[in-house]
């Protein structure tokens, strides 16, 4: 428990979207849960918080003791561009590293493209100063140009800068002494070092994270600066934490020194609540669909893990390298606008009609259709139900119609039953596209993992992903529309720290690896101090980048917690090696590239089972409702989901609602609850 207030007893995680804010209340007195949907509040965030655990408890602000966010402000700045202007200093003759990138294209077989970067050229600035890639001085950093650089980058307009110098991860020494200068030039904190965000060889990939953070620290340190005081006036006096994109979490401090890590840090968490729900319902192998109102994102957890990426991009040429959960991202969500292009083919997405205006079956002003209306209009979605968080009473179908007819019906000579049949049609291959790719081009079958759909609108699509990719199995956690607040609740500290080596195993000093060791250690160990929060126990996981000599691509190859040695080393990397590519290449020379170093404060968990359903509940229907479904009408039963008891088994057609989400069951399947309220749903044998 936080030691600023022993009253506190409720953890709060909370996922901000473009409509709704989703609170997930633990109270860790009695063990209890709650969920929580209130509209959010753009630029005023800490009042839809507040406002969400003021319906569960009386004196919020007092009874909280942690609140654990997940955010989507980094990625959204980087994808609208809405990042802060930015300056680079960097070695002479390297001012263009982060335009050339790796030499590759938007267009893979293009022969046309246009890339921008997000530092334009005039804004990259060089000095004098060389570090061999041996990490010998070749020329000691002319520290005068760096202040004239700093003066310059000033004058243009810069909020932000990056100090990048080649082959820092082999010695900092030149970047260490020209950061001290820069800092003292620097009008505020925005100051990214590249050699304290990324100590690893690959130009290119230092100077794309390091000039990412850069970028991002006014834009996403401004927003939790904000949101802290927020949440102070309001007497809350707890702390405030941070999901990171490797799916742990971190101090709201460090997430201000190191905002390139909350990239994808909302989908983060939605990924660990699934990889813990599907562990307790004896599914460890899942693909998760994080279905939102503008994109459809695809995660694999094998063996109950979720899959850890070692770089990743947000788009073309934006790169992160910092380990992520693997995350495949396309626009198919809720609010994604169907259109017929001037090829007379029917296109979903990627443009969105977000929050606001919001879908024309919301009646906000947009004329265009989207997935939702396609839902609405075929009756898989009550037009009558309220619109969870109280947005809306009810919504119009006949906005939806109006909006189908007049921008696929007509363009494609199609009725309109059957043009919002086909606009479903296409966001479901879409997505289907996005889980192989997230499977297959992985190397796994996705037929021997069940599906686990969340957010907002991805129950509604559960039957349709597992007819489209061959699953078995679909799980529709107890509450999809806020699985990523669950996520929240649920996330461990995390703190990861990488050192290039760049030796040969034989080379390898192995009292020198044990001594960076301590010191990555002890660097992540006081991250985790400084967060101020009790940990039930501390973990921690070592591996190596490591491949044979001549080759490119390395394995990452995970040490045992034991005395390490060059036997110990070289036989677990054969062992990954066998298992990757089925040989081993004796008598190869092995090189080792990098040490990866990751430190874990297990924070205390919750018993899943107090979301189970409680007391007898109901079977009974609400009401019979008309579903348009493979060109045919059905008589769809109604059913309040969260009222069935444990063990019952619903046959489709049917709908189940909730606050948070739909559940549509298709003809051939049906659905059993399980004793933590998972739906599990499954084709009906013939």
């Amino acid at each position: 428990m936080s030691a600023n207030n022993n009253a506190a007893h409720l953890v709060v995680g909370v996922d901000v979207g473009g409509t709704f804010t989703d609170l997930f209340v633990l109270n860790t007195q009695d063990g209890s849960a709650q969920i929580v949907k209130v509209p959010s509040t753009r630029g005023e965030e800490a009042n839809g918080f507040m406002n969400g655990i003021a319906r569960v408890h009386a004196n919020a602000a007092a009874a909280v003791r942690t609140i654990v966010h997940g955010t989507t402000v980094g990625t959204n700045a980087l994808l609208e561009k809405k990042i802060a202007k930015t300056g680079i200093i960097t070695t002479r003759g390297f001012k263009d590293v982060l335009e050339m990138r790796r030499r590759d294209r938007p267009q893979t077989w293009g022969l046309r493209g246009t890339y921008s970067p997000i530092v334009a050229r005039n804004l990259r600035l060089e000095v004098d100063e060389r570090v061999l890639a041996d990490g010998t001085v070749h020329t000691p950093v002319n520290l005068n140009q760096i202040k004239q650089a700093a003066t310059q980058l000033i004058d243009m307009g810069c909020d932000a800068v990056c100090l990048f110098f080649i082959n820092t991860y082999a010695n900092p020494s030149n970047e260490q002494a020209a950061a001290k200068v820069l800092r003292e030039s620097w009008p505020n904190s925005f100051v990214t070092v590249a050699s304290e965000v990324l100590p690893e060889i690959r130009e290119f990939e230092r100077c794309s994270t390091s000039v990412i953070n850069a970028s991002l620290q006014p834009v996403v340190g401004s927003y939790l600066e904000r949101l802290d005081h927020d949440l102070r006036i309001q007497n809350f006096s707890g702390e405030l934490l941070i999901v990171q994109s490797n799916g742990g979490v971190m101090s709201r401090q460090t997430a201000c020194e190191m905002p390139a890590r909350t990239a994808l840090s909302g989908p983060a968490a939605g990924v660990i609540a699934c990889a813990a729900i599907a562990r307790t319902s004896g599914y460890p192998n899942v693909i998760t669909g994080d279905m939102g109102g503008t994109s459809f994102d695809v995660s694999l957890v094998a063996n109950g893990q979720a899959a850890l990426a070692a770089q990743t991009s947000i788009e073309f040429g934006l790169v992160i390298r910092s380990p992520m959960i693997q995350i495949e991202t396309i626009g198919a969500g809720g609010g994604s606008i169907a259109s017929v292009d001037v090829s007379g083919m029917l296109q979903v997405g990627p443009e969105s009609a977000g929050s606001n205006p919001g879908p024309a079956c919301y009646g906000r002003g947009n004329l265009r259709p989207t997935v939702t209306d396609a839902n609405v209009f075929l009756g898989r979605i009550s037009a009558d139900r309220p619109l969870g968080g109280g947005l809306l009473k009810a919504l119009d179908a006949k906005l939806s119609e109006q909006a189908i007819d007049q921008h696929v019906a007509k363009p494609l000579g199609l009725s309109v039953h059957d043009a919002a049949q086909a606009i479903l049609t296409v966001a479901n291959a879409k997505m289907a596209g996005a889980i192989r790719v997230a499977s297959i081009e992985k190397g796994h079958d996705p037929r021997q993992f069940a599906y686990m759909p969340f957010g907002g609108g991805g129950a509604l699509h559960v039957c349709a992903m597992m007819r489209e990719v061959g699953v078995t199995t679909g799980i529709v956690p107890r509450y999809p529309g806020v699985t990523s607040a669950l996520g929240c609740v649920m996330a461990d500290m995390r703190h990861d720290a990488v050192q290039t080596l760049n030796t040969v195993l034989n080379d390898l000093d192995i009292e020198a690896l044990q001594q960076r060791l301590k010191s990555l250690s002890a660097a992540c160990q006081q991250r985790l101090d400084s967060a101020g929060v009790e940990f039930e126990r501390i973990e921690e996981q070592i591996s190596l980048d490591m491949l044979y000599q001549g080759q490119t691509h390395t394995l990452a190859v995970t040490l045992p917690q034991q005395t390490i040695s060059r036997t110990m080393i070289q036989s677990a990397f054969e062992s990954v090696y066998q298992q990757a590519f089925g040989r081993v290449l004796h008598g190869l020379v092995i090189r080792l590239m990098n040490l990866r170093y990751a430190r874990m404060g297990i924070r205390p968990k919750f018993d899943l089972s107090v979301l189970a359903p409680q007391g007898k509940g109901s079977t009974q229907s609400l009401g019979v409702q008309k579903v348009y479904h493979a060109s045919q009408w059905w008589d769809a039963k109604r059913y309040d989901r969260l009222a069935l008891p444990v063990q019952t088994v619903i046959e489709g057609p049917a709908i189940l609602e909730q606050a948070d989400t739909t559940v549509w069951l298709e003809p051939d399947f049906s659905a059993r609850v399980d004793a933590w309220g998972n739906l599990i749903v499954q084709r009906i044998s013939s």
